[in-house]
Order: C-alpha cells, then structure tokens, then sequence
C-alpha cells in the first residue's frame, strides 16, 4: 500500500466538503478521481500530498500515510513549466542524481589513473558502488528516454535548444508533463492531464501509463482516457467517497447496481421504521402495551439509520428534429486551401482541402492541434473566405451551429430571453420547458448571460440549436465546460439525430457514440475513415505495423542486392587468392553469427507483437531496447560480410 487515508474531513465556512473519506492506492495501479466540479478532487489531491491540512472527527480520527521513502510527482491543472533553460536542459534536470553520480565517476576515474595500488583499491570500491548504482537507475540511457518521452508528448519536431520562456501555455503544460514522466516518482498525481493533447499524444500517454512502474492517481473528465488506463475509479459524492474496480464503464456499471442495491436497503429500513412509529403511537398512551412501546422506542432508537441514497436522475431528453429534408449530397469541398491570418501573418495550414459529406452522415472531424479543425468548420459556413477552390452545398439545408466561443448569445439577454427573442411564437412554458431540459430551471432562466457560467452557456446554445429545427448541425467543442449529466444527454441526442453532424471535438468517448465517419486533416489535406473512433484507432495502428514490416523488408531486399553484387567480384592473383580464403573462412562464421541474429530477430519482433507483451510497456521496452540491439549488431555484421566479398 503505497498511500492510504482514513476518516479524512474537510470544512469550509462550516459545510463540510469531504465526508469520513477512506481511500487507499496500491503498488502499480492506477485510480481515476472522478465527481462533478467543486465536490472536492482537487482538495483530495492537495491532502495527499500536503498542500492541505484536513479535520479530524470528533474523537480525533484522521491521517494520511505515505509508504516508506515513496516519492509524489503531482502535475496540478493547467500548470505550465516555467524555466529560462533551454528544453534539453529542463529535461536532464529530471536526472539531478544521476547527473551527480556520473560526475563523481568521472571525477574518481581521473584520480584512479595517478593513484598507489592501495588508494587504487579503495577507491576502487565507492567507483564499482557508483557504477551499480548508475547502471540500475538506467543512466546510460537518459538521453534515450528524454528523446522517447519528448517525441511521445509531441515535441519531436521541436529543437530541445530551444528556450522554455518561448513556448505557448499548452506546450509549457505537456513540457511539464514529459518532465514528471522522466522523474518517474513511485505515485504520479496528474490533475486533468489531457488538456492541450491531441489525439495522437493522448494514445501515447495511454500506453506509457499503462506499463507505469509506479501508481498514478488521475482527475479527468477524459471518459475514454479514464477507461483506457484505469484499474479502479474513485468517485466523490456528497462528499463521500465509494471505490469501483475498472475502468470507467466498469464504473457505470457497478455505480448503477450499487445505488440500486442502497435504495432497496433505505426503502426496507424506512418501512420497518414506520412500521415501528405507528406501533408506538397506537400503543403507548394504553397501560396494557405501554411497556412494548417503550421496548419498541428503544429498538428504534437503536437502528443505524441508512443515508437516503443519492440517486442521479438523466435529465429530459434534448429532442433535436428537423422540418425539411435536404439533397443527398450536403456539402462538397474542392481544391479549397485553409489558411489563417493576413499579410505577414497569414499561413497556409492546408494547401488544397477535399471533403464530402453526404445526407445523414455524422462525421467527427479530427487532427492534431493547430491544423485548423475549427478553421474548416468556419470555412464550409463562409464565415472566413476561402482564398480558391470551391464549396458547394446541397439544397434544402438549414444549418445549426455550435461554436464553442457561444459567439450567439448577447451577454445582455436574459436565458429565456435570448429565446423569446429568437422565437417570439413560441410561449414562455414552451421556452421554460426546452430550458429545463437543458437543466437550466427555477430562477436560472432569468438570470442574464453574462454572469452564466461557461457549461450554462453552453447549455443555452444547445436549447436554441434545439429550437432552431436544423437539418445539418455543426459543432465545435460541444462538451467543453458542460457536466457529465449534460454530456450523457447530448450524447443521446446526437447519436439520435437522423440529420447530418459535422463535428470537432477532443471527447473521444463522444465521437465514439455519435461518429459514423471521421475525417482527419493534416497538412495533406483530410482523410475519411468509416466508423466511430475505435474503428478508426484501429486501422491506424494496423498501418503503423504495416509501416514498419514494409522499412524492415526494404532494408533487408538492400542487404540482399548489395551481396549479389559483392558475390560476383572475381580474384586473380595469388596473394587475392590466399587472402580469400581468409575472407571466406570469416564469412562462413558471418554467415553462421547472422543467421543466429536474424533468428533472434525473429523471435523478438513475434514476442513484441503479442498484445500481453504490448500491453506491459516495461516489458515491452526491454524487448524494443534488445531488438534494436540485435538489428544493430545484424547491421554491423552485415556491412562486415558485404565488404568480405
């Protein structure tokens, strides 16, 4: 057990925010922290490791336990790294200790080289200590796992000579996160990790965590994250705190048995406890069953009382229909560049864009950040121009958009009435009523938008695209800012909806449900895939192993062309003759060692190939590290065998 806490409390102006919680974190595992916004996961983080104090019970309980010398690396929200060195020296500061044991060595080799044989020994001594030290710690390989871990948090084009100060906020956030991942602490406390990572850096982290040597313990509103790499989630309630084995849909389903199971126990205790008043009351004024009243008070005095169990009830349903049906073809993209900015600002991000959507297809539309997904959203709707190219839409459509900024909402109206403004025949019940489905209820309709928060905004706009009746709606950033009970509900209704969705999102749990096709942009342009994110994830790993079956055979058909070539170099002279022998002899023990390392290498690539291997990332790296020894050792001893003919 590498932390455990017991009977934790926490108060603020009185309310008490943390409730007698009780949790622990094992050796290797990873938990999710989930709960709706202000119910404390951060405070729970801060707790673990120090930067909160916590109340104890009445009877003094309370206490947080950390094993032995474990080591915390926390990465708070949105935390940038903030340093004037350069990345490369940012990152080797993760191996301080190291870098110090590798001096002293170098420092001890240089006196070892002027030194008597008696000082040689016992110098000898801390040197072979020192060496076992750095070579179990890995520290031969720092400069690989620095390149591995920048490379899988997206900075493998960028120089690592240049300085931190010139990054954006998002690269200072995953700089940092590459830094903690180098220092490998034995509990890794990531708050909202996945914030300014694309996809591709996401599946990266994904793996790397999975085969983490330590523990991790995780806030994210990331479902699918949270489900790819978890062995438990923890979810903060009412200031309570209940475990669940699993990833995330684990959790869904164990959470939903576990409330039904605690509203049949409080019912059963509510009836035996009425049962219980009403005997009291009928029979404690009469002397002949006074007494077996009181034995009855006694008894119900005595029952621990069950908490009524806190039951999440999904909202309304948002019902998102249209009046017309549109051509069969929606919208058709030709040749079209995307591009941003003006004059000495402006850039190119894709030179010729081609893209097609057909009547009824929900298309998710993916990338890497800064492609300019929203830029193409704004682009098909002619609210940015279009330098070349042509964009044709379909008749019959009527579109409905979503633009993360909620640019359609006056600050100045009120929540009913940015719709009694666009709707004016529709009656204020009507109104209240889409609203309430949107969880927008009571006195919330009245309040103006300016004091709405980000998620109520949001909320706001998905009521008016309700409203609005569109046949095509296009959504950027749909779930940024919104609860999970909103989320559940959009889901829903976008996976219902027989229109037509264009959609950008980084919920990858959201594309998965609603997603019949995705599009994803590069600078070469945009790529269609059939099916929902798991659909694509797949063929996109299946062609990264094709990929490199088809570098290895290229490399192997070179080996073979260039000994065909050697094999036909003729000897003449006597002393040609005498030395190709020699050559011959050395070739057959060549020939003998590659085939032994080609045997291997064999081996190696069937056993990395095995998804148990795949799925154990130490595993999986020792076996890496070992083939590319061996493809290594096989180059060498090929080069040596060509020059040989």
């Amino acid at each position: 057990m590498l932390v455990a806490l017991e009977h934790i409390y926490k108060y603020f102006n009185g309310e008490a925010l943390l409730k007698d919680v009780n949790m622990t974190v094992e050796d290797r595992e990873t938990v999710g922290l989930i709960g709706r916004n202000g119910c404390g996961k951060t405070t729970l983080l801060n707790i673990i490791t120090g930067r909160t104090g916590f109340d104890r019970t009445p009877e003094g309980l309370g206490a947080v336990s950390v094993a032995g010398k474990a080591v915390i690396g926390f990465l708070e929200q949105n935390s940038g790294l903030e340093s004037s060195n350069t990345i490369e020296a940012e990152m080797l500061h993760a191996f301080d200790a190291l870098l110090e044991t590798k001096r002293r060595m170098e420092k001890l080799e240089t006196e070892m080289t002027s030194l008597a044989a008696d000082q040689l020994e016992l110098i000898s001594g801390e040197y072979s200590q020192l060496s076992s030290y750095f070579e179990a710690h890995d520290g031969y390989r720092m400069d690989v796992k620095i390149k591995m871990i920048l490379n899988g948090m997206g900075f493998g084009d960028v120089p690592t000579d240049r300085l931190i100060s010139s990054l954006s906020g998002g690269e200072k956030t995953r700089l940092a996160l590459a830094k903690l991942l180098l220092e490998q602490p034995d509990l890794l406390i990531l708050d909202e990790p996945t914030n300014h990572l694309d996809f591709k850096t996401l599946t990266w982290l994904e793996g790397y965590l999975k085969g983490y040597k330590g523990s991790v313990l995780i806030v994210s509103h990331d479902r699918y994250f949270l489900d790819k790499v978890c062995t438990r989630v923890c979810e903060i309630e009412n200031g309570h705190l209940t475990s669940y084995k699993g990833g995330y849909s684990d959790y869904l389903v164990q959470k939903k048995m576990n409330v039904e199971r605690q509203v049949k126990e409080y019912e059963a205790q509510q009836r035996e406890i009425e049962k219980l008043e009403d005997y009291i009351v009928r029979n404690k004024t009469r002397a002949s069953t006074a007494k077996m009243a009181k034995s009855r008070e006694r008894m119900l005095d005595r029952i621990e009382r069950v908490d009524k169990p806190v039951t999440y009830q999904k909202p309304p349903k948002i019902k998102l229909e249209y009046d017309i049906e549109p051509t069969k073809d929606i919208v058709r993209v030709t040749n079209c560049p995307v591009v941003v900015g003006e004059g000495s600002k402006r850039k190119e991000l894709i030179p010729s864009l081609e893209m097609h959507i057909r009547r009824g297809e929900h298309a998710a539309v993916i990338g890497p950040n800064g492609i300019g997904k929203t830029s193409v959203l704004k682009l098909i709707q002619g609210l940015i121009p279009h330098e070349g190219g042509s964009i044709s839409w379909g008749g019959n459509v009527k579109i409905s958009y979503f633009d993360q900024e909620h640019s359609i909402l006056d600050i100045r109206d009120t929540a009913i009435g940015s719709i009694d403004r666009r709707f004016p025949r529709i009656s204020e019940q009507q109104a209240r009523n889409m609203l309430g489905s949107v969880l927008i209820s009571g006195e919330d309709a009245f309040k103006p938008v300016s004091v709405l928060s980000g998620g109520e905004r949001a909320k706001l706009c998905f009521a008016i695209m309700a409203l609005q009746r569109g046949n095509v709606l296009i959504l950027d950033e749909p779930t940024n800012h919104i609860d999970l009970g909103t989320k559940e509900v959009l889901e829903d209704a976008l996976a219902e909806f027989p229109g037509t969705i264009i959609l950008v999102s980084h919920d990858r749990y959201l594309i998965n449900k609603v997603a019949s096709r995705v599009i994803e942009l590069s600078p070469e342009g945009a790529r269609s895939f059939e099916g929902n994110y798991d659909a694509y994830a797949s063929v996109i790993e299946a062609e990264q192993a094709e990929a490199e079956r088809s570098r290895l055979e290229e490399k192997q058909a070179r080996q073979l062309a260039e000994y065909n070539e050697n094999k036909q170099k003729q000897y003449r002279s006597k002393q040609q003759r005498a030395a190709d022998a020699k050559r011959r002899a050395r070739i057959k023990e060549l020939e003998d060692e590659i085939a032994v390392l080609e045997e291997k290498i064999s081996l190696l690539e069937a056993e990395i190939s095995d998804p148990e291997v795949a799925a154990d990332f130490p595993v999986m790296s020792a076996k890496c590290a070992e083939l590319d020894e061996a493809k290594k050792l096989l180059d060498e001893k090929m080069e040596e065998w060509v020059e040989g003919q």
